[in-house]
């Protein structure tokens, strides 16, 4: 709630009788204070003199919900952050041994006489969580630790070509399945040391038969090696099978078959096969036996599934052609044509035109481009969007064969030549990789941008990983689905009676987590997503949830504004997650301007009755009721409806310039088309989750940032924008912080330094000494 509006907008210029009648104000509830509250079950701050705070005493109620509101720069954050949870962080630290404290740093103490009461302190801010590209909200929230610890125990390996279950047993297992079959029956034990792979291998039978084994079985013809061996085609995929032994069976076979198979094993990396003869009503037989994880018609195998091989920060189960990042930068078609409506001819492949203006080639790239043209069956002159999708393919990634490039040299000769063309996209490429010069490498890197990794198609894990199922699901599937999907399918999941065993914990920690996070209002989000991406809102929330997951009791949370970018409908949820934390035993201090989180607190203070110089005051502190009857309070006089923030009767009517964003469709959105009018405010809104920043920062900022500033951001999935014409320059305020470091203050970010220190340096002193700007700098 706003209370700073342009109607009813509040005096916040104090004289010296309003100041002395604030001091007898907080001094009364001091007094107050202190005949009725215990340090046991009040927090006492005495004499805080933090940032703009004007010595304010005040008592606040442990075990409650707290909720500390006011104008912007009144002194929220200096009293909640700066005093209360620097006082309390000082307070720990100094409870541990000199040893600890040197790995933590000094705290300084914040400017108050006197605090009792206090508990050990944790602030949730709005702080950006990690920026590091391989930090995930699954990563965060530690639920990826635990699905890779699920997937690696009870997760089934699947053939990645038949989708057929794979299968790992214990030569016990293997020689009891075998002597279940009816005696008399004839076997062969065999190893397939070579399974559906090309070439000749006759080196490779010679060194068999030098070991002794006279019998395999190629192709499933039954060879006498020692007769002769066979010629095998080159070219043609074969499987060899060693036989180890040929057995009946019969009681009391058990140490010959387990010798057999362990011999198999050994040969075959892991995999044996019984070929069981038919005999009368019993069929002929093939059964596979294998040590690992392994294909039983292919070779697609691994030795052991770990949980490290479930980790895309691990080279153990990082995809090996993107290493775990999902993405690859690589040169983007769009970009390398950004018109399609250009020829080639009119320099519509902006990288080989000559930069002075003119959309030119040179004379050797004309006749080259003229030569693919040709090859292909399109004219210079075709547009680029007019062709055929073969052709578009074939002039990006390149040609099989040569092309006929006719070239006039500067003597007027034509000269004819068969050259190679590799594609414009692998041209490109092959100037980035070779170049030296960093000039060059900047020119290319305009038309790149990060594409998903063609290999594990922006899953991050190698092959191996991706084939480990778990109900149906591999554990990129899993992390893909929004979390109130995945809660839903953990509550649908059903295990056998061994994995359940296994996974009960797991799945409890993994349950209960998700449960946090969508009762915070974060159901719309994926466990893959990029923590770099979240805003300051979401990260916030995202702590809240895994604070009330640890059960900590007796503890002072500080929350900064969590409603920030919550919609109301999930506002109940985050309040009722809140008086959850609070039940568990714990103070919960909100600072909030949410008139519904403000209806919730079981106890609200005042700050104000300005910002800055004006501010620092507590105007009123109590139930919600008592502060609404406080007249000083200007919270309360909005809260009680005595103030209200005037719907404008008037509003401005939209022109006739509109920017139109048409077919959208990346992530949830359906086919949208949006119409922006442009020269009025338009406000978008929605439900958590239900496209808006998809919408407007993954599909509309992408495109107007490329179109103005010709950079390489990727737009998500859309058919057509009109109106970007009517614009000529886009500022993006978002929730980011400002500093870059800590040398950075408002003077510095807004440029009004600059002039200060230019200002300094033209007195007559500075000029006298010959002071320039850099001398009133404390960056120089």
């Amino acid at each position: 709630m706003k209370a700073n509006t342009k109607k009813n907008k509040p005096e916040i210029e104090t004289n010296d009788e309003e100041e002395a009648t604030l001091q007898r104000l907080e001094t009364s509830l001091a007094v107050v204070s202190d005949e009725r509250h215990s340090s046991r079950d009040w927090i006492k701050i005495r004499g805080a003199r933090q940032n703009n705070l004007k010595n304010v005493s005040l008592d606040i109620p442990r075990d409650k919900l707290v909720v500390i509101t006011g104008l912007s720069g009144s002194g929220k954050s200096s009293l909640a952050f700066d005093t209360l949870y620097a006082e309390g962080q000082r307070r720990y630290v100094e409870s541990l041994s000199a040893y600890a404290r040197q790995f933590l740093g000094q705290h300084d103490k914040p400017d108050v006489d006197q605090i009792e009461g206090l508990s050990p302190a944790v602030a949730i801010d709005q702080k950006a969580t990690s920026k590091n590209p391989r930090s995930t909200v699954g990563t965060v929230t530690e639920i990826y630790d635990y699905l890779r610890l699920m997937y690696a125990r009870v997760g089934i390996p699947h053939d990645p070509r038949t989708g057929k279950p794979m299968i790992k047993q214990s030569i016990e297992e293997m020689v009891d399945r075998i002597l279940a079959l009816p005696e008399g029956i004839r076997f062969l034990i065999l190893s397939p040391v070579v399974r559906g792979r090309k070439g000749e291998y006759k080196k490779e039978l010679e060194d068999i038969l030098k070991e002794g084994f006279v019998r395999a079985r190629i192709d499933g013809e039954m060879v006498d090696l020692s007769e002769e061996i066979p010629t095998l085609e080159r070219y043609k995929q074969h499987t060899i099978e060693l036989v180890i032994d040929r057995l009946v069976m019969k009681p009391d076979l058990r140490g010959r078959v387990a010798e057999g198979l362990e011999q198999a094993l050994k040969r075959a990396k892991g995999v044996a096969v019984i070929s069981v003869m038919a005999q009368g009503e019993h069929p002929a037989q093939e059964i596979t036996f294998s040590e690992n994880f392994q294909a039983t018609e292919g070779d697609f195998n691994f030795e052991e599934i770990e949980p490290r091989l479930f980790s895309f920060n691990s080279p153990f189960g990082a995809c090996p052609e993107c290493h775990g990042l999902g993405t690859k930068t690589e040169f983007d078609p769009n970009l390398i044509v950004p018109n399609k409506n250009m020829s080639i001819g009119e320099g519509a492949i902006k990288y080989f035109v000559y930069k002075s203006g003119k959309d030119i080639m040179s004379d050797s790239r004309t006749a080259l481009f003229a030569g693919v043209a040709e090859k292909l069956g399109f004219e210079m002159t075709t547009p680029i969007k007019d062709l055929e999708p073969k052709q578009y393919d074939a002039l990006m990634y390149g040609i099989k064969g040569n092309v006929t490039v006719t070239f006039r040299n500067k003597w007027g000769r034509t000269r004819h030549f068969d050259q190679e063309f590799a594609g414009v996209s692998q041209i490109m490429d092959r100037a980035y990789k070779e170049t030296t010069s960093n000039y060059v490498k900047e020119d290319l890197e305009q038309y790149m941008s990060a594409r998903p990794c063609p290999d594990c198609k922006g899953q991050r894990l190698k092959k191996e990983a991706l084939c480990v199922l778990v109900s149906g699901k591999t554990i990129s599937e899993l992390c893909a689905m929004s979390l109130a999907k995945s809660a839903q399918f953990f509550e649908e999941i059903r295990f056998n009676a061994k994995q359940e065993v296994i996974a009960r914990q797991v799945t409890k920690e993994i349950k209960t987590r998700l449960g946090f996070l969508n009762n915070v209002g974060l159901g719309y989000l994926t466990l893959d997503r990029a923590a770099a991406t979240l805003a300051g809102g979401e990260a916030q929330r995202i702590r809240l949830a895994t604070q009330i997951g640890s059960g900590l009791m007796g503890v002072l949370y500080i929350l900064d504004e969590p409603s920030i970018g919550l919609h109301q409908r999930d506002n109940s949820r985050l309040i009722e997650t809140l008086e959850r934390l609070r039940e568990l035993g714990n103070t919960i201090l909100v600072v909030e301007h949410d008139e519904e989180t403000m209806e919730a607190a079981d106890w609200l203070i005042d700050v104000g009755p300005g910002a800055g110089e004006h501010g620092g005051h507590i105007v009123a502190q109590g139930t919600v009721a008592e502060v609404k009857a406080n007249p000083e309070s200007i919270t309360g006089q909005y809260l009680s409806g005595a103030r209200q923030i005037e719907v404008p009767s008037v509003r401005r009517e939209p022109s006739e310039r509109w920017l139109e964003l048409i077919g959208a469709r990346q992530n949830n959105l359906k086919n949208v088309t949006l119409r922006i009018p442009l020269g009025l405010l338009v406000a978008i809104t929605g439900v958590s989750g239900s496209g808006k920043s998809t919408l407007i920062q993954e599909t509309l900022y992408p495109l107007l940032n490329h179109y103005l500033y010709r950079t390489n951001t990727v737009s998500g999935a859309h058919d057509e924008i009109r109106g970007m014409e009517h614009l000529d320059k886009m500022v993006d305020i978002d929730q980011s912080p400002i500093g870059r470091t800590p040398r950075s203050n408002p003077a510095t970010y807004t440029g009004v330094f600059d002039l200060i220190r230019d200002l300094f340096s033209k007195t007559q002193d500075a000029r006298v000494r010959g002071y320039q700007q850099g001398r009133f700098s404390f960056n120089v």
